[in-house]
């Protein structure tokens, strides 16, 4: 299995009550099974040693859209908690901004994503799930309109290599069971 590609997933972000433009929210949520082909998990250890050096967030990932906030000058705060990777953003009053922020307070934008490598995870193909156990880098956290997974590229490329590797386990299951079943004759 190929390690360190990016990933995205979704989750749920809300806006304050005050004058600034603050929104908060969880870019992960650990032992929250997601099921979309298979069950996947983020441990609660996940974000031990992983790089959150200059982490941004944006809007639906996207690298042409202005930048939210950004945690290298202290307008992105992220706090890992019990629950999962916390997220709290100071908005800087532009347009694309003001948007934002607004059609998070109407609540038209009320889902998270985050975009990471994988150091470290663990397939159970008999129950079809997948546990992330250590992430390497954290590239962004985004605000998204977008359900979970279902138009991210890198959800289609995991599948695939999800089947892939699912059809190699379930193929040196049964030469493990033939072998077995030779060794009673």
């Amino acid at each position: 299995m190929t390690k360190n590609k990016k990933e995205i997933r979704l989750l749920e972000v809300r806006a304050t009550e005050n004058e600034d433009m603050t929104i908060e929210g969880y870019a992960v949520v650990f032992e929250s099974p997601a099921t979309h082909g298979w069950t996947e998990i983020i441990d609660k250890k996940a974000f031990d040693d992983c790089d959150m050096d200059d982490v941004c967030m944006k809007y639906n990932h996207e690298d042409n859209f202005l930048l939210l906030a950004r945690t290298r000058n202290k307008s992105l705060e992220l706090t890992v908690d019990k629950k999962g990777l916390k997220i709290k953003a100071h908005l800087i009053d532009t347009t694309s901004n003001r948007d934002i922020y607004k059609s998070v307070q109407a609540g038209l934008l009320d889902k998270m994503s985050f975009c990471f490598t994988v150091a470290e995870d663990e397939w159970d193909y008999e129950e079809n799930t997948r546990r992330i156990i250590r992430i390497d880098k954290l590239y962004d956290v985004s605000v998204v309109d977008v359900p979970f997974y279902d138009t991210t590229e890198v959800f289609a490329r995991s599948l695939e290599e999800y089947q892939k590797d699912k059809e190699q386990y379930e193929k040196l299951r049964f030469e493990k069971k033939k072998l077995e079943l030779l060794c009673i004759l």
